[in-house]
């Protein structure tokens, strides 16, 4: 999925309120880990993770396994250790921000 500028402008926007809802420590990226952040863009569309300082990863690291294990992520934004993922919501109900990204 690709998006264009003003709809990753909108998300970064969007999640400039946001707080980090995921940490990613000394123990990288695990297969629970990763669950547990497919279940929460399921129900938020729009995520903030934070790499904390005692990780091995790089920020770069994390992006593109998350990419490859999570279908249709995006990567919104990566500013030092933070990053905002986003995916569309599969159901209906919480479809909040994806129909406004579509709008644009």
């Amino acid at each position: 999925m690709t998006l264009t500028g003003k709809q990753k402008r909108f998300l970064r926007a969007r999640a400039n309120r946001l707080r980090p809802v995921f940490q990613v420590g000394k123990n990288g990226l695990t297969a629970t880990f990763i669950r547990q952040i497919d279940e929460s863009l399921e129900r938020n569309e729009l995520i903030k993770i934070n790499l904390l300082q005692n990780t091995t990863v790089s920020a770069k690291e994390v992006a593109t396994d998350l990419t490859t294990a999570l279908p249709k992520l995006v990567v919104a934004q990566i500013i030092g250790h933070v990053l905002v993922l986003y995916r569309p919501a599969e159901k209906e109900k919480y479809q909040r921000i994806s129909a406004q990204v579509a709008a644009l």
